[in-house]
């Protein structure tokens, strides 16, 4: 297996809105994050990833870009911004960027264009079609609520939006558009960044006769009509040019958000033979809590589902491609909620899946707050929201289906992406330390108790242990390169599995419950001497224990070398 740098990193990422304020206007900036950089490389982390900071109307939080090549104004200048990659190579770690390039925002100046006639130079740049019978081109919907199509009275036509109808969807078809994206690509690997998160990449090729999907089709995994514009019939061809023609000119790494990307499809995104991506972010495992209406359609967790995702996964990508590994991120609820105890075993729930995480193949992606244990928020008043997903949710449910308002808010409490994206929670004083001014966006209350200052502090908090976690990886080539095994599949509360390589042996043990439970000798698994690793818990010798007994949400790594 080829060893590279990416392989052996942990990634951070920053959602800049939320991290740090350093001007007092209530919004995170570009000079609070290169302020907190001491914390970062402290932690042990080696690549930064920032989530946009290009210029934007903002209408989904920065994902949404007027100017490619320009700095939002409520998080700085573009000095901020390489004062912040020349601090962050200072302090030895690396910086990727967001890559949006299925949409713009319809206040790019290559919209203003396009939309201004049908023979403007610009129209082709994004996907233009005239109405059907009076109605949108065609059914699909649009992930946030909504058709995927917005009329447009200048020219009498429709432009498609996946996402927001101020985030056109670009026209990958044309030549010009892609030169332009990699000539900017380029642009800003030649200031100095180390790679590239891509934002719903696979999106990029569209079947092009644009059909209309079948009454009876589900969502497709992401939306109505999502089986034609994911995963399209160029996506292949659009990603091994932009390789050829940027990504293979750096050192550099890349990871493709892909929705509804299976194992087969990540094999060929990922085979460094094919020259297209380093990795992707699968959302297979983000959807097994979800029902068949979606993510709102709250389903019960459920271990096995988990434990046979992330194999297939494993098992899926070992020796061919490479996996990112992930339980939250800036669209997902925070993980100790969700697949932990944010309450009583908060702290053991966190690094029992802090452990599970960094110790399967792949490369592990840390968000903001969760090496604090941060939890998700309960807001009382929809008003306290600010994600645009969310609120176009609960107008059309509640306000236009007169569903219960109680229900909505439940989905939202546990779903909902403003959970990740309440303010970093810093210190103890007011907004968590987070800002002097007013919070774009409401601290969670637990501010209090849960805060860096505090972590930092004390040597057994979560915090500690994710140091510990990542040094281990620096220390144990096993950790990075070791295949994968899983044990006891259709155990409903332990998650256990194998790491092999080179004559070694880890096995990882993983309590999921809030009771003690019996596992086995380890005798009977597969060491001749073991020692443990790291575990969760204050260690003690088990060695002439008949049976290891797994505390609540404990976790244990044991190293040993293989029987024969």
């Amino acid at each position: 297996m080829q060893k590279t740098w990416w392989k052996e990193s942990v990634i951070y990422q920053i959602y800049p809105r939320s991290f740090n304020d350093s001007n007092g206007d209530g919004i995170g900036d570009l000079k609070g994050i290169t302020e907190k950089l001491g914390y970062l490389q402290n932690l042990g982390v080696d690549v930064l990833w920032l989530s946009p900071v290009y210029q934007s109307p903002n209408d989904d939080n920065g994902y949404d870009i007027s100017d490619y090549q320009d700095i939002m104004d409520e998080f700085g200048t573009m000095e901020d911004w390489e004062e912040l990659i020349h601090e962050t190579h200072k302090h030895g770690m690396k910086m990727i960027m967001d890559l949006v390039v299925n949409h713009s925002s319809d206040e790019h100046a290559w919209f203003a264009e396009s939309r201004k006639s049908k023979d403007n130079p610009y129209r082709d740049y994004y996907i233009w079609r005239p109405g059907k019978a009076g109605k949108e081109p065609n059914n699909w919907s649009s992930v946030f609520s909504g058709s995927a199509w917005q009329y447009d009275e200048t020219t009498d036509e429709y432009y498609l939006h996946i996402f927001s109808k101020k985030q056109p969807d670009l026209n990958w078809e044309n030549p010009k558009l892609r030169k332009e994206v990699y000539n900017m690509m380029t642009w800003w690997l030649d200031k100095g960044i180390d790679g590239f998160r891509m934002d719903v990449i696979n999106f990029i090729s569209k079947v092009p006769e644009l059909p209309n999907a079948p009454e009876n089709a589900s969502g497709g995994g992401f939306a109505f009509g999502g089986k034609y514009f994911m995963n399209g019939p160029s996506i292949h061809k659009f990603l091994h040019e932009m390789n050829k023609e940027v990504l293979s000119n750096y050192d550099i790494m890349t990871v493709g958000e892909m929705p509804g990307a299976t194992v087969e499809d990540a094999k060929l995104y990922t085979d460094c033979e094919r020259e297209e991506l380093n990795m992707v972010f699968t959302f297979e495992h983000m959807d097994l809590d979800s029902g068949p209406e979606g993510k709102w359609d709250l389903r019960p967790f459920n271990l096995v589902d988990l434990k046979r995702n992330l194999t297939k996964w494993q098992k899926g990508l070992h020796g061919r491609g490479w996996n990112s590994l992930y339980l939250n991120n800036h669209d997902q609820p925070r993980m100790v909620s969700r697949f932990g105890n944010d309450t009583t075993y908060r702290v053991e729930s966190a690094k029992m899946l802090a452990t599970v995480l960094h110790m399967l193949q792949g490369t592990p992606y840390i968000y903001q707050g969760e090496e604090l244990g941060m939890t998700n928020i309960r807001f009382d008043s929809i008003d306290d929201y600010r994600d645009i997903e969310i609120l176009n949710m609960y107008r059309e449910k509640v306000v236009e289906q007169k569903e219960d308002p109680k229900k909505v808010m439940q989905s939202i409490y546990v779903k909902g992406r403003d959970n990740a994206r309440t303010p970093m929670q810093w210190n103890d004083s007011e907004n968590a330390g987070f800002t002097t001014g007013k919070p774009w966006i409401n601290v969670n209350p637990n501010y209090k108790k849960i805060n860096a200052e505090q972590a930092v502090a004390d040597p057994k908090s979560v915090y500690h242990y994710y140091k510990e976690l990542i040094s281990l990886r620096k220390e144990h080539e096993i950790i990075v390169y070791g295949e994968y095994d899983l044990l006891f599949e259709d155990h409903p509360h332990i998650y256990a599995f194998t790491r092999s390589y080179q004559g070694e042996q880890l096995l990882v043990v993983a309590n999921f419950t809030d009771q003690e439970l019996p596992f086995a000798k380890l005798e009977e698994t597969m060491f001749e001497e073991y020692d443990l690793l790291i575990g969760n818990y204050d260690s003690h010798d088990e060695k002439n224990e008949s049976t290891i007994t797994l505390r609540p949400y404990e976790a244990r790594v044991y190293k040993g070398k293989a029987k024969n």
